[in-house]
């Protein structure tokens, strides 16, 4: 008797979505939204992969741990939000979606992406967000999606990025927020377009001088990069504003503080983040 109401939950979770789901179709709406429905399996959602002609699908704040292949069924997606799952890694055939063109897997446990993930052929904006990423974990291709123009990869594990970001050509805003990185690469001053970079909470000492080819500081422009252990020169122009600390790395002064500082070669500065605690890294009870 007691075990009876357990029995019921799937199928209640189950009607919540297909009573949705069944609406969109009734309608013909190409935006289907079951954010917060509690559904932890994409079997809860009979009929989705044939509808076609869903644009945007949002599947955000749900309990999903596995992201089939059919997903990709959904010729038509041009959006497809997946925040705040339990996601741990990600079917290749996503990356050939035709139409996606904004992609938000931020919040989840990805600790892998599959190989081929940068063949996206129109991805334009790209969240990986308090994930466990970093340098290694991405697929050879990650940089050659050209279309990109903005890439969130804050709250992750990155030590180092690597020197094919310079790629992005199109990218608008890049944010590297509280991982662990200990430099970035010179050729991120090649993304000529870029105008937000978030660089706070890492372990940076210095930033290669290439930085100062961007403009990062007109009205339109942010630039973040508060709680790093900056070498005392730069440290003193970011007491002052971060306008001063562009100025600062463009002149012939910091390139020589610079070039002694890399020649020299010491250890990077200890982590000081505990990521061992992130929800990211918990795994699901059975």
């Amino acid at each position: 008797m007691n075990q009876a109401p357990v029995s019921c939950i799937p199928n209640a979770k189950m009607s919540k979505a297909k009573k949705v789901i069944d609406e969109a179709k009734e309608i013909q709406n190409p935006e289907l939204d079951l954010a917060d429905k509690g559904i932890a399996s994409f079997e809860e959602m009979p009929g989705l992969f044939n509808m076609l002609n869903i644009t945007r699908l949002t599947l955000s704040h749900n309990k999903i741990q596995v992201v089939p292949p059919g997903l990709a069924n959904l010729i038509n997606l041009e959006i497809l939000n997946l925040f705040n799952n339990q996601i741990e890694e990600l079917p290749t055939s996503l990356s050939s979606m035709p139409k996606l063109r904004i992609l938000n897997i931020g919040m989840n446990r990805l600790a892998v992406l599959p190989r081929g993930f940068g063949a996206f052929p129109v991805l334009e904006v790209l969240d990986l967000t308090y994930n466990n990423l970093d340098e290694s974990t991405l697929p050879g291709n990650f940089f050659m999606m050209e279309t990109l123009r903005a890439l969130y990869l804050g709250d992750n594990d990155f030590e180092y990025l690597p020197s094919e970001v310079g790629h992005l050509k199109n990218l608008q805003i890049l944010v590297l927020r509280e991982n662990d990185l200990v430099e970035l690469p010179k050729e991120v001053g090649d993304l000529a377009r870029l105008r937000e970079l978030h660089i706070q909470g890492n372990r940076l000492t210095v930033l290669p001088p290439e930085i100062g080819n961007l403009d990062l500081v007109s009205n339109k422009s942010v630039i973040k990069m508060e709680n790093n252990p900056w070498v005392t020169p730069i440290a003193d122009q970011l007491q002052v504003g971060v306008s001063h600390v562009m100025d600062y790395i463009r002149t012939e002064t910091y390139k020589y503080v610079y070039n002694r500082h890399v020649s020299a070669g010491g250890p990077p500065p200890p982590k000081t983040n505990d990521k061992s605690r992130k929800i990211s890294r918990a795994r699901q009870q059975s």
